[in-house]
């Protein structure tokens, strides 16, 4: 099935069901108005007769449509116009620019994270951090898409960067070279000792596919047969729910998946092993999940579900904490609202909102020399002002497990440098690979 530029775009930003739009678009109020909608129409009117200037109706129709949204939660949102053009832009993979999914955060254009290989990955820029000016000038306040169009640019040109990055005291400057991005959803390489490593940047159409055939090509790579596989979830800020399943689906033999549950019976779905491939593709392959705090939606699905399984073991640091699912209501030919309808669960029952994915090992990112402020800084679900709250509660010890008394945990950034180890976390995951000799670590008593 195909769907129109527009509504398939909404799959790069969050787990998204797909519904018919309403034979109009918009309902219609029988009878006599609600007290509530007879206020709503009251303050209409009075700003158009006495407001000091003459103020379009679209302007206030959607301040309104804004404000119902914004009082829900922070993933509920009115999409249209340069909103849908960006993310068919997106959908599309070829722009040029800098590589990088930001979001507004209090009038602050917020890096969500830059894509792996790009400019702004290449220059250094970093999930969370706060980009605060563009050549000098000062971009704080301005519309997302603003600031999105001043960062675009024909490849080959330079842009300054004014970066404040969170457990840094003084912002400081980047000079980033535009692109031509071509956006890879699925990236793998073989590392020493036969050790497969796939990193899945977003769970956009056909990532199963994708990861799939990397395994094969790593399998086809390896001298003998693979020793393990580190599958890559780090910044991942999720997407379909269709292909997270698919994912997941890849390494499991039976079972659950996961769980929406929602207001209605139809809103309540039970995603089980086996829909997509028969069979572990894998046939048992030690696997290590890696996971941080921009691991979210699509992301902590697949790292909970491996995880309840006990198919892969969990590494990293705690995940995101989004567990809802948003689903794109169609109003108009180019507009949409993207509603929250459900919230997810895992295999065992357990709700990830607000207390994400705890790694099995917490493995922080020590290559990183602001790793520990940053961790301590890390904005995740549980931060959002009108985020969902866990139904069933979560216990301040259970939101992060203790790393192991490993002394590898006592280098630092410039030690690593010197052995030539710049992803410490990554390097983690494929020495315990490489010291399993093939055994199903995840498995184990």
């Amino acid at each position: 099935m195909k769907f129109a530029p527009a509504i398939r775009a909404a799959a790069l930003c969050t787990a998204v069901a797909l519904l018919p739009a309403t034979t109009a678009g918009f309902a219609q109020v029988e009878g006599r108005a609600s007290p509530e909608f007879a206020r709503l129409f009251a303050t209409y009117q009075r700003i158009k007769a006495s407001y000091v200037e003459p103020v379009e109706d679209e302007v206030l129709i959607r301040g309104a449509i804004d404000g119902m949204l914004g009082a829900l939660d922070p993933h509920s949102s009115y999409i249209d116009g340069a909103a849908m053009q960006r993310l068919n832009t997106m959908i599309d993979g070829n722009y040029q620019g800098l590589g990088i999914s930001v979001q507004m955060e209090d009038g602050a254009v917020k890096v969500v994270s830059p894509f792996r290989g790009s400019p702004a990955d290449q220059a250094g820029i970093k999930a969370g951090d706060y980009i605060t000016h563009i050549n000098g000038d000062l971009i704080v306040g301005l519309e997302i898409d603003q600031a999105v169009a001043q960062m675009r640019g024909p490849a080959g040109s330079d842009i300054e960067l004014t970066i404040f990055r969170p457990g840094r005291e003084d912002s400081f400057e980047l000079t980033v070279t535009r692109g031509v991005i071509e956006l890879e959803p699925v990236t793998w390489d073989l590392m020493d000792g036969n050790i497969g490593h796939i990193s899945v940047n977003e769970f956009s159409a056909d990532v199963g596919a994708d990861v799939r055939k990397g395994l094969r090509e790593l399998q086809e790579q390896a001298t003998g047969h693979l020793v393990g596989l580190v599958l890559d979830l780090r910044r991942n800020p999720g997407g379909s729910l269709d292909e997270a399943v698919a994912l997941s689906d890849l390494f499991l033999s039976d079972g659950q998946i996961v769980s929406q549950r929602g207001r209605t019976s139809r809103d309540t779905i039970f995603y089980d092993a086996e829909t997509v491939y028969r069979g572990d593709v894998a046939e048992d392959l030690p696997i290590i999940v890696l996971i941080d705090e921009g691991s979210a939606s699509a992301s902590e699905i697949v790292a909970g579900a491996l995880q309840d399984h006990r198919r892969a073991l969990v590494m990293g640091e705690r995940s995101f904490g989004k567990g809802s699912v948003q689903t794109l209501l169609p109003l108009t030919r180019d507009s949409a609202l993207k509603l929250t309808t459900a919230r997810y669960y895992t295999p065992s029952g357990r709700s990830v909102q607000e207390g994400g994915i705890a790694p099995d090992i917490r493995v922080p990112q020590l290559s990183d020399p602001d790793a520990e402020r940053r961790q301590r800084l890390a904005l995740r679900e549980s931060d959002l002002r009108g985020h969902l709250i866990n139904e069933i509660g979560v216990e301040d010890d259970a939101l992060m497990r203790d790393r192991l008394d490993d002394p590898r945990f006592q280098l630092t950034a410039a030690e690593l440098e010197e052995m030539g180890v710049d992803d410490f976390q990554l390097d983690y995951a494929v020495r315990t690979l490489r010291r399993t000799g093939g055994t199903n670590i995840a498995r184990r008593p």
